[in-house]
């Protein structure tokens, strides 16, 4: 369940076709074009936009890619995985290829075999170095890091040796040299003269994945489930602009909220016939104000397997539960349909067997169940279900969700396209719908109409002469 579209765009995934699971190497399919994204916004006003890491955004037109969504310059990977030294993918037996871009055009000069965390915040030291910090700069960094496959470079397991697991273990260390990273950025927007004048936001997208190293311990589920374990991530904003440094920020903030918030810093515009799903939430991080929020739709995905046991009946004729959806409203949290993997995971440092099954708190979830409801202020674990106890909010949430639906957009979760293969295009991933195949198609088009048209025309000789001789007809 990843939101990275979330940062670029201020939209629910229902309103952007991409509510259903993630945008695969070998689909034809993108962030919709008609999307103002982040960087556009802020070019408008002046800012020149770079972007470094992992797009994940769709590339298989020209049009989807980093540079033509906003971005001057982009360096940095387009799938949503791949080796960190080799910077190769397979997506499947025989559909494998290179996954390293510079810009438009891939970045074979630096298949040198550096680990991506650190050949990325090379290249932002670079872009800081060579900018003036009296011009307005908008930097994305999206790393690899803390993401499967579960590599990192030696020096930095030897702080972990007393883990026994070998995925927490290779993941501790990961996020070390990650951690170097940003301290690394950081120094270097002061060396450069950019920090005083700067925001640093730290985002994630979802939560962890315990069979990969991950913890959500002591929340419930985890990455790909609508469980808190899944979708409550870590975040912080780091700024010498902060008017209440060093608080903890408890309100209502989704991912969406940074497109609204920056643009309104930067003292861009938004547009009004356009319905906003985020807020301007500077307010409430610099300054401890209330969130404007007042509630979330975590998603509603009409085509993820379907409850056996929901129906319209169990969601009193408001809603078919047999549907996965989640939502936040203050206080409260309903999930329908299938959640996901539901277990509480406590951190596996004491097996290298991974998550045992005789560790985990197992859920067995009720028969005919298909709707939950949590107090998640007061239950953030989601242990204690309340929707037998409170119809009356239940049925108000699921009114809500039902109103969220009649605004979303159809599904587009395109099938495989045997062109995507590498090894049609170099031996890279990249777009591989061209324009010259549209005109090819039309030309194809026109040749086949005018074969058709000429075929048709001589049928209809043959039998008008051969009616006419034989049997005396006029012709119909």
């Amino acid at each position: 369940m990843g939101n990275t579209w979330s940062r670029c765009t201020d939209l629910y995934q229902i309103h952007t076709g991409l509510q259903h699971s993630i945008i695969r190497p070998t689909q034809p399919n993108c962030l919709p074009l008609d999307n103002a994204t982040l960087p556009q916004k802020l070019k408008e006003v002046g800012y020149s936009t770079h972007m470094v890491g992992k797009w994940h955004l769709g590339f298989y037109r020209k049009e989807c890619m980093p540079t033509k969504r906003g971005f001057d310059t982009f360096f940095g990977s387009l799938l949503g995985s791949g080796d960190y030294y080799t910077h190769y993918k397979c997506d499947s037996p025989g559909m494998c290829g290179y996954d390293l871009y510079e810009n438009d055009n891939a970045a074979w000069d630096y298949d040198n075999g550096i680990y991506s965390t650190q050949m990325y915040t090379q290249r932002v030291q670079q872009i800081l170095a060579s900018r003036d910090p009296r011009k307005p700069l908008f930097l994305y960094i999206a790393y690899q890091a803390v993401h499967s496959p579960l590599q990192a470079p030696g020096r930095y397991f030897e702080h972990y040796r007393s883990i026994i697991n070998i995925n927490r273990r290779r993941y501790a260390a990961m996020l070390s040299c990650l951690d170097e990273a940003i301290n690394n950025v950081t120094l270097a927007l002061k060396t450069y003269g950019f920090y005083n004048n700067s925001i640093i936001i730290y985002s994630s997208d979802n939560g962890g994945q315990p069979t990969a190293g991950g913890s959500n311990w002591p929340l419930r589920g985890s990455k790909g489930t609508y469980w808190e374990g899944g979708i409550r991530a870590v975040g912080f904003v780091h700024s010498p602009l902060l008017k209440n440094k060093g608080t903890v920020c408890k309100e209502l903030v989704h991912i969406t909220d940074w497109y609204p918030t920056l643009i309104s810093l930067a003292e861009g515009q938004i547009d009004e016939d356009i319905q906003l799903d985020g807020y301007d939430i500077w307010e409430t991080i610099s300054e401890g104000l209330r969130s404007p929020r007042i509630d979330i739709l975590h998603n509603i995905d009409p085509i993820y397997t379907k409850a056996k046991n929901g129906s319209w009946a169990a969601g009193y004729g408001i809603w078919n539960t047999a549907i996965q959806s989640a939502i936040r409203v203050q206080h409260w949290k309903l999930l329908t349909g299938n959640p996901g993997y539901s277990d509480w995971v406590p951190p596996q440092s004491f097996s290298n067997l991974g998550p045992n099954r005789w560790h985990n708190e197992r859920i067995t979830l009720s028969t005919g169940k298909s709707v939950w409801l949590f107090n998640i202020t007061a239950d953030p674990y989601e242990r204690v279900d309340l929707s037998n106890r409170y119809p009356g909010v239940v049925k108000q949430l699921l009114r809500r969700l039902s109103q969220f639906n009649k605004t979303a957009v159809p599904v587009r979760y395109p099938p495989k396209d045997p062109r995507s293969n590498p090894r049609l295009n170099g031996g890279v991933w990249g777009p591989w719908y061209k324009e010259e195949n549209k005109k090819q198609k039309l030309r194809k088009n026109k040749t086949e109409k005018k074969q058709k048209k000429s075929k048709t025309k001589k049928k209809q000789q043959k039998v008008g002469s051969f009616t006419n001789c034989r049997l005396g007809v006029p012709r119909g």
